[in-house]
């Protein structure tokens, strides 16, 4: 088992290191998002660069790469804590990208993919967080870290075998949008605005 879940979290990392914001840019003829917009290669940004298809191919893409490493463990039986270690290496991938010059995203979709294996009610209260928090800031980086800020908390009261995984995955992502907190705080933070 020792071995199977070594090999699950290279494979998880490996995985994650797939830059969907940047191949589905390229697909599409737009500017790489890690130079442009927010120079942060997630589905925001593409929707800035390019609208709702890439940014929609880009998210989903992005929730796989999460959800399928974990789904496969947790198929083969792992136990909690290491799969919170798969998960964490899946969103270390997409932060730290092997194939791209380590230049990654925030990693929000890919946590919120690992979750929906081992915890679907979870996963869809996570994305009502989100939802709730966006319509009324029209902030994704605020409904992000307050989302994750209480992912530990939904933890606990739906499956509290995932508290301490969930815990990992949030600090993670919180110590990497530390950019747009220091921006919340002065008040700077873009607005999404719509675009056709």
């Amino acid at each position: 088992m020792g071995a199977l879940i070594i090999l699950a979290i290279i494979v998880a990392y490996l995985f994650g290191s797939l830059s969907s914001a940047v191949i589905i840019c390229k697909l599409f003829g737009l500017p790489d998002p890690r130079c442009h917009g927010s120079n942060n290669p997630g589905a925001t940004n593409v929707y800035r660069l390019g609208g709702k298809l890439p940014a929609v191919l880009t998210l989903s893409f992005d929730v796989l790469k999460g959800m399928l490493p974990v789904w496969v463990s947790y198929f083969f039986g792992i136990a909690p804590l290491f799969l919170g270690l798969i998960a964490v290496s899946a969103c270390l991938g997409h932060i730290f990208p092997l194939y791209f010059q380590f230049r990654g995203g925030k990693a929000v979709a890919t946590a919120l993919g690992t979750m929906f294996p081992v915890a679907w009610q979870m996963a869809l209260l996570l994305i009502a967080t989100w939802l709730l928090v966006f319509r009324v800031s029209k902030v994704s980086s605020l409904a992000a870290i307050i989302t994750v800020t209480l992912a530990p908390f939904y933890a606990f009261w739906i499956k509290p075998q995932y508290t301490v995984p969930t815990i990992m995955i949030s600090i993670l992502i919180i110590w990497r949008h530390q950019a747009n907190i220091s921006r919340l705080r002065q008040g700077s933070e873009k607005q999404i605005k719509r675009r056709n």
